[in-house]
């Protein structure tokens, strides 16, 4: 893996305290990576809710998987809801439960698409 470098803008109020402005994620390419904190919370409750049809895989970019996922349930008539069921289970649990540095380096920058 690259290494990844943050780069933030300092700012010393009147007070003499020290501020943080903003903290942006670089990735080994240098493009910054938006804050994605928003995503993250959407995306693990959306995986518990509707985790059996891909929604989840969708709201973060992975079309790929939120098809399979979509068609699981939909080919075997929803008999393979279940199964897809406890993948959005465990998959927005986990989302949930990750920082958001966790989060955005796993999903948004190496962007793992299962578990």
């Amino acid at each position: 893996m690259g290494t990844k470098r943050r780069s933030f803008f300092i700012n010393l109020a009147p007070s003499n305290k020290l501020k943080i402005k903003k903290m942006d994620v670089i990735d080994e390419n240098g493009n910054t990576v938006p804050n994605q904190e928003s995503k993250r919370v959407l995306a693990g409750v959306l995986g518990i809710i509707l985790g059996a049809f891909g929604v989840h895989k969708f709201v973060l970019g992975y079309t790929k998987e939120g098809v399979i996922m979509l068609l699981i349930t939909i080919l075997t008539c929803g008999m393979g809801a279940f199964i897809s069921s406890i993948i959005g289970l465990i998959e927005g649990i986990m989302y949930l439960t990750k920082s958001d540095q966790e989060f955005v380096e796993t999903y948004q920058v190496n962007h793992k698409g299962w578990f």
